[in-house]
């Protein structure tokens, strides 16, 4: 089964080095990426820069409509108003189905601001504690997943006695 996670980094180009440790990671077979994106924004930009990894085209890869969609409804939607509003909002109900919701989106609006980035995941067998090792002294924030609650704890204990929280 797939884990779709969201992590938020403290620095606009958190998310973009995570995603380079992840893709070794994945050439040493400690992880299977299904499909990544990123959101960076630095703390002069008006709007996030978003990056999906194009090159991971596994049969559980994403569509770039997805990813846009999705963005478009955490970091634009708001900005461009109700004229986008009513379509969004159709798309949008079909996303509840995977756990994104207004919750979500609320959560990540309130988190990813200017100065931080965001590393949104479709991932599959993880090594965690060989994964863990490589973000040692990193800090970072799971912000959401569709992991049971006790699979959720069990990866937060995993990163928890290190700078991440």
């Amino acid at each position: 089964m797939a884990t779709m996670t969201v992590w938020k980094f403290d620095t606009a180009a958190g998310a973009e080095d995570a995603s380079e440790k992840l893709q070794e990671l994945q050439k040493e077979q400690l992880i299977t990426l299904y499909d990544a994106a990123t959101v960076s924004w630095p703390e002069s930009a008006s709007k996030p820069k978003t990056r999906q990894l194009h090159h991971l085209t596994s049969g559980g890869a994403l569509s770039g409509g997805f990813w846009g969609l999705l963005f478009g409804m955490i970091f634009f939607v708001p900005i461009l108003g109700a004229a986008l509003g009513a379509a969004a909002g159709a798309a949008a109900g079909s996303l509840t189905d995977v756990g994104i919701d207004d919750d979500f989106i609320r959560k990540t609006q309130d988190k990813v601001v200017p100065g931080t980035s965001a590393l949104f995941l479709l991932t599959a067998d993880a090594v965690l504690d060989r994964i863990k090792e490589r973000f040692e002294g990193e800090h970072f924030e799971l912000i959401h997943t569709n992991l049971s609650n006790e699979q959720e704890k069990a990866l937060r204990e995993v990163f928890e006695d290190h700078d991440v929280a």
